[in-house]
């Protein structure tokens, strides 16, 4: 199918919740309701995760050489104003860009070990990277730099998720062939955390 262009609000730069609250109140939550995410909420998220916070593009996670070898995809599921799908984040444009047209949170739950968030989350937000961005400078070394990278950009959602009262976990536990086969990553990309979005549960 043809892409479709996500042109995403501007991102806000300041609002009137304390870091310091927001660092208490980060929790993982696993359970979700059936409530979606505005699409202002998701350009937020995915900002926090890899936009760009400079002229010269550096981006709201830290990257060793300023490499960037993160990828980040949004899994839309109930996300207002927004079809389900899979979209990545073009971080210099703040857009979306549609490569699949289809929900794909059952087959990646299925993927993930059938870990019931997977598949209950307003949406998905998968961390991939090209490695080779980052060896070619450092050798295997880099291969570290680039799981560090994933980790500052998922706390920066975590942190940002918080914020708007949005739930968030992280999924490290899934079959690495599969999430490849299921998202069409393109060559030399490799799935590293699937982070679960969306409204908290009232049971939890």
């Amino acid at each position: 199918m043809s892409s479709k262009t996500i042109h995403l609000s501007e991102p806000r730069h300041d609002s009137g919740v304390a870091l310091e609250a927001v660092l208490r109140q980060r929790r993982s939550i696993r359970e979700f309701s059936d409530t979606a995410l505005t699409l202002g909420e998701l350009s937020q998220l995915v900002w926090a995760a890899q936009g760009i916070t400079h002229g010269d593009g550096f981006r709201t996670a830290p990257s060793a050489g300023a490499l960037y070898p993160l990828e980040v995809y949004v899994v839309a599921g109930r996300v207002q104003d927004l079809a389900c799908g899979v979209y990545k984040y073009r971080p210099r444009e703040h857009q979306l860009t549609r490569i699949k047209q289809e929900d794909l949170r059952p087959a990646l739950a299925t993927a993930a070990l059938e870990q019931s968030c997977v598949h209950d989350g307003a949406a998905l937000l998968v961390f991939c990277a090209v490695p080779e961005r980052t060896t070619r400078k450092y050798g295997q070394r880099g291969i570290r730099y680039v799981g560090m990278e994933a980790g500052h950009a998922a706390q920066n959602v975590f942190l940002q998720a918080t914020a708007l009262g949005i739930g968030a976990v992280v999924v490290g536990a899934f079959d690495d062939a599969q999430v490849q086969q299921i998202m069409g990553t393109a060559e030399g990309e490799h799935a590293l955390y699937m982070m679960p979005v969306g409204r908290p549960s009232q049971r939890r």
